[in-house]
């Protein structure tokens, strides 16, 4: 009997999806409703995932600028203080 490799994703099914990996799951459904070749019910139910996955790149691209404002902020602060 073949053993087969279980990916991270695998063994941590209810773990937030990376953003590529979101991204990468979005972009497969975006080409599969694009094919037009699926089921509606399929379709429906790709297009809710669809939406979430979006949701979670989007949640993901936030929380990053926002880490990204503040960083840039405290580097302001401290160019600011050391010219003083």
């Amino acid at each position: 009997m073949a053993t087969s490799k279980k990916s991270k994703k695998d063994s941590e099914p209810d773990a937030p999806l990376r953003f590529e990996a979101a991204a990468e799951e979005l972009e497969s459904i975006i080409d599969q409703l694009e094919q037009g070749d699926i089921p509606l019910e399929e379709s429906l139910a790709a297009y809710g995932r669809g939406r979430s996955l979006l949701a979670r790149c989007r949640s993901i691209l936030d929380a990053a600028a926002a880490e990204i404002a503040e960083v840039d902020l405290d580097a302001l602060d401290d160019d600011t203080e050391s010219n003083a």
